[in-house]
């Protein structure tokens, strides 16, 4: 049996994969930077070897997968370049690992993971099922019957992908470093759409997946009675969000999710329209949404003495909207305090003016430096750009982050794609 050895095994995609093929007995080891990530924790947890980055890694019988993130330029792709021993990338290995399953595809600017990591807690009560989530969390059953897996956009990635089956929650104009514009984004949906095998499972709420042509039916979810899927009478208390779904107008259940927010009701209404399309009951459906307990880094709480804290993956004015909007419906009578680290200057500078619309929804707003990619220069931009436009914005460092202390009943949200984990950790050591 062949060892899969992994390059940049810490990426999160790559560590779920993993995961996966340890889970399904396979012999699994990687290599990757000496930096601690959150991902490698469950890597150590099933005994999978991580290594440094050597030439030594590389041996005949290997089948080696690489992160994208790494080209030429890293020694153990040079090396086995040299030994003529091929390289898959990340996308192409999954890509053919996924024709073994039924497969599902979770796809779309915002939500495809938390709408993953919902769709594989249902459909593992259904049917065995191995999921790869975007957080980093990978399980596979030997025997199974579905996978279900987060696909990004990010450079075409998707279109590796031939599922049977695609969720696509939305499509925005995000990673500026790469797409033209929204249409440019439209047109990577609309290649992917005509790849899937079986059905598409489409936001009908937003404007561009309504203009999705497909070679299999595009059935439509959202909150306008048109759609195939529709949810109404949205009500929330302290236990979460309770809406009735309704099927091509006739009334199909009602629902409960932990979850707030427009935003979490969609992502469940994806997953009851996958399951309704694969006949599972729906009994099954209702009790695993009421239990979905969330994915890392998505609207992640804990008490702190008087207030929560929350630390959120929102890197977009969208997420960001939808964040503070939930946080609001689940504590209407605290203050909303963001926390922002903005990710990368690219985007900063494309969406400065939609990133101070959406931060103004809180009622205190404080912002971290600009977390740069190593894929950009810092050009002319600074985090004073944002600042200017928010009226009482203030700019938070680690050694300072006491001020958040004044906040005694509210609610603090951490957000970014970058490390503003590292703000909040030391706001709790002052504890």
């Amino acid at each position: 049996m062949t060892l899969y050895h992994f390059i940049g095994i810490k990426g999160s995609g790559m560590s779920a994969l993993a995961q996966i093929l340890c889970d399904m007995q396979y012999e699994v080891q990687g290599s990757d930077v000496e930096k601690v990530f959150f991902t490698q924790k469950p890597l150590e947890k099933k005994g999978i070897p991580l290594l440094p980055f050597q030439k030594e890694n590389i041996q005949d019988g290997q089948t080696i997968i690489a992160s994208p993130a790494y080209n030429e330029e890293n020694v153990e792709i040079r090396t086995a370049a040299e030994k003529d021993i091929p390289v898959y990338k990340y996308p192409t290995f999954l890509g053919e690992f996924i024709q073994k399953f039924t497969s599902i595809a979770v796809t779309g600017s915002h939500g495809k993971t938390s709408t993953t990591g919902m769709l594989a807690h249902v459909l593992q009560e259904a049917k065995p099922t191995s999921y790869l989530i975007g957080d980093g969390t990978g399980k596979g059953e030997e025997n199974s019957k579905y996978f279900v897996f987060e696909a990004c956009e990010y450079r075409r990635h998707f279109l590796h992908y031939k599922p049977d089956y695609a969720i696509m929650t939305n499509i925005d104009f995000d990673h500026p470093d790469y797409f033209k514009g929204v249409e440019d984004v439209f047109d990577a949906f609309q290649e992917m759409a005509m790849q899937v095998k079986k059905a598409i499972i489409a936001c009908g709420d937003d404007e561009h997946l309504q203009k999705i042509n497909a070679q299999v039916p595009v059935v439509y979810y959202g909150l306008n009675e048109e759609h195939d899927f529709c949810a109404k009478n949205i009500k929330t208390n302290e236990t979460g969000t309770h809406f009735d779904v309704f099927v091509r107008s006739s009334f199909y259940a009602s629902f409960n999710i932990p979850g707030y927010g427009t935003h979490n009701v969609l992502n469940a209404l994806a997953v009851i329209a996958l399951c309704h399309y694969e006949e599972v009951d729906v009994e099954t459906i209702q009790s695993r949404l009421k239990t979905f307990k969330g994915v890392k880094r998505r609207f992640s709480e804990k008490e702190f003495g008087n207030q929560i804290l929350i630390d959120d993956y929102a890197h977009h004015p969208t997420e960001i909207t939808a964040t503070v909007d939930a946080a609001k419906q689940k504590y209407p009578t605290r203050d909303v305090v963001a926390i922002f680290q903005p990710h990368t200057f690219t985007r900063t500078k494309t969406f400065l003016d939609e990133f101070a619309d959406s931060l103004k929804k809180a009622d205190y707003v404080y912002l971290c430096d600009i977390f740069s990619s190593a894929r950009e220069s810092n050009g002319e931009l600074t985090i004073d750009d944002l600042l200017e436009k928010i009226p009482g914005a203030v700019l938070i460092k680690e050694e300072n982050v006491e001020q958040l202390k004044k906040h005694e009943n509210g609610v603090l949200l951490f957000m970014g794609a970058g490390d503003v984990q590292k703000f909040q950790a030391a706001y709790e050591k002052l504890q």
